[in-house]
């Protein structure tokens, strides 16, 4: 891990992040993350699927 955060500071982190916006919204803040990360994997891999596309086309004689 980059920050080097054991598991008693990740399980601080959260206790905090959970009296801040409550169980409520930490489960549809989690839920929007999780959404958004799904999005920028599925736009990297068309983004990859079209680029590799583009180079297997052979060129137009001319």
């Amino acid at each position: 891990m980059p920050f080097r955060l054991g598991p008693t500071e990740l399980i601080i982190i959260l206790l905090i992040a959970l009296l801040l916006f409550g169980p409520g919204r930490l489960s549809n803040l989690a839920r929007e993350l999780g959404q958004s990360i799904r999005e920028f994997r599925r736009g990297l891999t068309s983004e990859e699927e079209q680029g590799a596309k583009s180079e297997k086309r052979p060129d137009k004689p001319s």
